[in-house]
């Protein structure tokens, strides 16, 4: 279940959306279930960006070796290294929202949430401030 959100770009968790605030950039936490979506940890986002690297070298990888299997033994070596050019460039853009939560729901898997994980939910236009010190 939390593959399956995350591929339809929504909270692994609870399902709420929305999490994206743009193409490039998440929410700090889910508006639905309050859950941290980048767990609070440095470094943390490396995980998709390797994910997103490994995709699009499989990716490059089978349009060259289709591309050469296809057109042998004349192969057009410049329009297939433009081609294999663009999906290196293209691929990791256009799949980025989906590696970033695939790789959320892989650590999910493996570390599973936990009370620190969560805060209440907060309201668009709501200023959060501390609780007073009682004396």
């Amino acid at each position: 279940m939390l593959f399956a959100r995350a591929l339809r770009l929504r909270c692994p968790i609870c399902g709420g959306r929305p999490i994206l605030l743009g193409w490039f950039s998440i929410a700090p936490s889910c508006p639905g279930c309050g859950f941290h979506l980048d767990r609070d940890e440095p470094g943390y986002w490396l995980g998709s960006y390797t994910v997103n690297l490994f995709l699009t070298e499989g990716l490059f990888a089978v349009v060259f070796v289709a591309g050469m299997f296809v057109t042998w033994p004349r192969v057009p070596w410049t329009a297939l290294g433009l081609l294999c050019g663009g999906v290196a460039v293209l691929t990791p853009i256009v799949i980025f929202p989906w590696t970033k939560l695939l790789y959320l729901a892989v650590d999910l898997v493996f570390r599973p949430v936990d009370p620190d994980d969560l805060e209440p939910p907060v309201e668009r236009g709501f200023i959060r401030r501390p609780a007073p010190r009682s004396p």
